[in-house]
């Protein structure tokens, strides 16, 4: 279930270049590099010691926001015009002036997550990334220290996800596994509450949270929901109660409340 190791430039080298490169456009020979853009997700990047910047465009009006001199830029940043971001970005990325090229952070393996606390999010085939990255902000916003995804079913950590996460990726454990199945019987061996999220569940999520075991919420794909393996994985099943004339509740917006009720809940043990 660990994730096997990638090889890594040091972390006292993260100020570097991406001279070398093939190309440096979306896409592109990327390697383990990704882009991130938008001023919040920038900025946490650059500020985050676990990051290794490569290279980073920047208007003016976003260097300023960013509090670094645009006269004076850091070796491995480079002044542009907005319009030459669109060069190097997806179509219809809102970038807001700034991207940075940076390697990928390195995944915490699971039975590291599984030796804390928690609380963990855990998403079964939750494939949008801006939901994703919606996702990933409630959880920094109320105190939840990874998030479990597999390793192919699930987007990578960068682009629009990262912008609509406003920072949280690098806050926010990433933890990736082969089977969400059988991470969550890990879970489970090892003492946590997994409650899997269920609109036909009988259980209510604040009663699924009455426990004082450290707890990880799994939340299903749009439409579908957790799938039969996944939801039989988990400890209990609960629901989020909601009016009867409405079906259910985006992904994101789930995962915002079951978040905020997973703090609250904690709050008061």
């Amino acid at each position: 279930m660990k994730n096997r190791p990638r090889n890594r430039p040091s972390a006292t080298d993260r100020h570097k270049s991406a001279s070398g490169r093939k190309r440096t456009g979306f896409g592109g020979d990327m390697g383990d590099d990704v882009w991130v853009w938008g001023v919040h997700a920038a900025a946490a990047a650059l500020a985050n010691p676990k990051r290794e910047i490569k290279h980073a465009l920047l208007s003016r009006n976003a260097a300023q926001k960013l509090r670094l001199d645009p006269d004076h830029l850091p070796a491995f940043a480079k002044l542009v015009e907005p319009r030459a971001l669109d060069d190097h970005l997806p179509d219809g990325a809102v970038h807001q002036g700034v991207a940075v090229r940076a390697a990928a952070l390195e995944p915490t393996a699971l039975e590291d997550a599984a030796a804390g606390h928690g609380p963990l999010l855990v998403l079964d085939q939750v494939t949008d990334p801006q939901n994703v990255g919606a996702i990933y902000r409630s959880a920094a916003a109320f105190g939840v220290k990874g998030v479990v995804m597999q390793t192919r079913k699930a987007p990578p950590l960068q682009g629009a996800l990262a912008k609509a996460a406003a920072g949280a990726v690098e806050t926010v454990d990433e933890i990736r596994v082969v089977n969400i199945a059988r991470a969550l019987d890990a879970l489970s061996d090892a003492g946590w509450n997994v409650v899997g999220l269920a609109g036909e569940a009988a259980t209510s999520l604040e009663t699924a949270l009455d426990d004082t075991a450290p707890t990880a919420i799994v939340l299903g794909a749009e439409g579908t929901g957790l799938r039969p393996a996944v939801a039989s994985a988990c400890s209990q099943l609960a629901r989020i109660p909601i009016r009867a004339d409405m079906e259910s509740l985006n992904v994101s917006n789930a995962g915002a409340i079951a978040v905020y009720e997973l703090a609250r809940s904690a709050s008061n043990k």
